[in-house]
Order: structure tokens, then sequence, then C-alpha cells
């Protein structure tokens, strides 16, 4: 189940340093010597840690190992790591990921929630996570089931995903399933549906594409202090309000741009 870990991980450059990790509540930063990294934190401490020596200055590919701990909070950094390279601005503007030159942007074509409104239309769509606004832009277009580690009314639960993810023909993944390493699992049960992965915890890592994934959905960060305050608590707004929600779709040789 490592194999979409270590290919992310093996793609970070040995000679990337860390500068700095934020971690606050539900959210860490970390900033790399070539941009920042988001993760939401997900919880669950029933593993001890294993990241013994602390940043700054220790290599970024060290700290991305993180992701693999069974201890869910020390995965969270290490997806935050991993996002601190690939997506950061001139690794994520290289890899082919369209970014505007406005400061701020949240352009409704990287949703795709929004964007692919028509695409999912009559079609049998599976989200894995409780977005609040699926009710209004899929379940009227669509034959909606959402999956959810935490259950609301309406749901069905993660374990059902043996059911329900195999007669897909779209799904939507939280990247949380990153975190929690219920990813692997989930592609391995999907047979031919468009994989979108969504959040601002999303890597935009292209070798995801050799995995099933057809479209990424996260963010780029422009604003680094606006990102460490809101981290840190000190600002309650969201994530995307420090930079650009991004997209990169592996199906066309094309990818939309931003205005």
């Amino acid at each position: 189940m490592w194999g979409l870990y270590d290919a992310m991980i093996e793609g970070i450059p040995e000679d990337c340093l860390v500068k700095d990790l934020v971690c606050g509540h539900g959210r860490v930063l970390v900033e790399s010597e070539l941009g920042f990294g988001f993760s939401g934190i997900v919880t669950g401490r029933t593993r001890p840690v294993t990241l013994l020596s602390k940043p700054p200055g220790m290599k970024l590919k060290e700290l991305a190992q993180c992701v693999k701990s069974w201890n869910l909070e020390e995965a969270s950094v290490g997806q935050a790591a991993i996002n601190a390279y690939y997506n950061a601005l001139p690794v994520a503007t290289a890899n082919g990921v369209p970014v505007s030159h406005v400061r701020f942007a949240e352009d409704r074509i990287h949703d795709p929630f929004i964007s692919y409104q028509n695409v999912i239309r009559g079609k049998k769509v599976v989200v894995v996570g409780h977005f609040h606004y699926l009710d209004p832009l899929f379940r009227p277009v669509c034959d909606l089931s959402v999956l959810e580690f935490i259950p609301q009314e309406g749901d069905y639960p993660e374990w059902a995903a043996e059911a329900l993810l195999p007669e897909a023909e779209f799904v939507v993944i939280t990247a949380t399933a990153l975190v929690n390493k219920a990813l692997p699992r989930f592609l391995k049960l999907i047979r031919g549906a468009k994989v979108v992965v969504v959040g601002p915890s999303t890597p935009m890592a292209p070798m995801l594409q050799e995995f099933g994934i057809s479209d990424l959905s996260g963010i780029v960060i422009k604003d680094g202090a606006k990102a460490r305050r809101i981290c840190s608590g000190q600002e309650h707004l969201k994530i995307y309000t420090s930079g650009q929600k991004v997209s990169l779709r592996f199906e066309s040789s094309q990818v939309e741009s931003s205005q």
C-alpha cells in the first residue's frame, strides 16, 4: 500500500530543507526553502510518534516520511511536508498547475463540485467525505452516495466502500484519506471511474496519475505570513484566503487556466 506515498516522497529533492513548522488547532503548516504546504490535522494518537529530531533545518524529505506514521497527527505533519514541495509555487507551476498572477484567487473553474456538475449528470457518484455543499450542487443532478468516516444522517459508513465504489462512475475523495491511509484501499476498489482528490491538504503531485487519479484539487499558498496566522489560530479564516485554489487534471494535455 505504500507505493503511492513512496512515489511522492521520492520526488522531493534531498537538499530541500525545512524552514518552519506551525501546528495549531486542527491545522499544520510546513515551510520549505521553496514554499509552503498545508494539511488539516487528522486526530489520532494511538501510536507513538516516529519523528525524534525536530525541524527547522532537517531535510524536507525526512519530515515527509511522517505521512506513513499510524499516529495520524504526525502523519498530518508529513502530508504538509509533502505539500511544502509539490504545492510550492515554483514547483507547482513547473508541473503544469495553472496559477494566476493575482495575489489571491478562488476560481470556480478549479472547484470540482462546480466544474463537474455537467460531467456527473445522471451518473452514479460516490463522495468520500461529507462536504457541506454536496446537497445543493451534486444531489439534484446525480445518483449520490456519501461515505463518511464519522457518518452523519443519510451517510454511509466508511466500511461500505466495498459495496459502493466498484459501481461508481465518478468518485470524489477527501485528501484526509491520504493521511488516514484509506486512499490506497479506495483506489483498488474503483473500477474505471473518474477519481478526484479534493481539499486544501491535496498534493499537486503529478505521479498520482499513475495510481488512477484523474484530478487533484488543492491550494497554492501565496501569503505565508497570513497562512501562519491562520494555522496558529491568530486569524479565524479559511486557509484558501492565503492563496489560490488550484487543480491539476490529467485526462487532457492542457490544464484549464485561471484568469
